[in-house]
């Protein structure tokens, strides 16, 4: 009988299939590792990407933070203006308000009484003087009362002269537009 020895034919075969696999291994490596490196590189620019788009929106936040500055600035000024305008205004509306007052009083002076001094602070009106007799101060009175610029009179003392030569008063008037109270 015929020997034949198949054992190298399947040592070749075996050492084919072991070089196949270490060159796919190779190969399949080499796959991964492109993969990873282009994974990598691919990583690196959505980053730098981001990164940049952070850097301009950063930018863009403090150009606009500044614009934002800029306008509270504004509105401060603005505010200030009005603030300022409205102390105009108040002063134009109340610039002949002296002029009414004094005409207003110099109506309801009466024949035998004598100011000798008006004061005003805000609406109060302090009016000093010498009446002939204690008549006379209520006809002041009742003439303010009824005046259109001035209500509200509150006599605050009244004491006759020595000699019998008048009667001193001193009263209190609000002037302007009367306050309503609220009930």
């Amino acid at each position: 009988m015929t020997r034949i020895n198949l054992l190298p034919w399947r040592e070749e075969r075996a050492e084919r299939r072991r070089r196949f696999f270490l060159i796919f291994l190779l190969v399949i490596s080499l796959i991964a590792l492109a993969a990873v490196w282009l994974a990598d590189r691919v990583i690196d620019r959505a980053i730098d990407r981001q990164v940049a788009r952070n850097n301009h929106l950063s930018k863009q936040v403090t150009i606009l933070d500044s614009r934002i500055k800029t306008i509270d600035e504004l509105r401060e000024q603005r505010q200030q203006l009005m603030e300022r305008m409205k102390v105009v205004e108040d002063l134009q509306s109340h610039r002949a308000s002296g002029q009414a007052l004094f005409d207003q009083l110099a109506r309801a002076v009466p024949d035998g009484v004598q100011l000798s001094q008006v004061s005003v602070s805000g609406t109060s009106v302090e009016v000093l003087g010498t009446a002939v007799s204690s008549d006379d101060v209520a006809w002041l009175m009742r003439s303010l009362e009824a005046s259109s610029a001035l209500h509200a009179p509150n006599l605050r003392h009244v004491r006759a002269e020595e000699g019998g030569a008048g009667t001193a008063f001193q009263l209190m008037v609000d002037h302007g537009e009367p306050q309503e109270t609220g009930q």
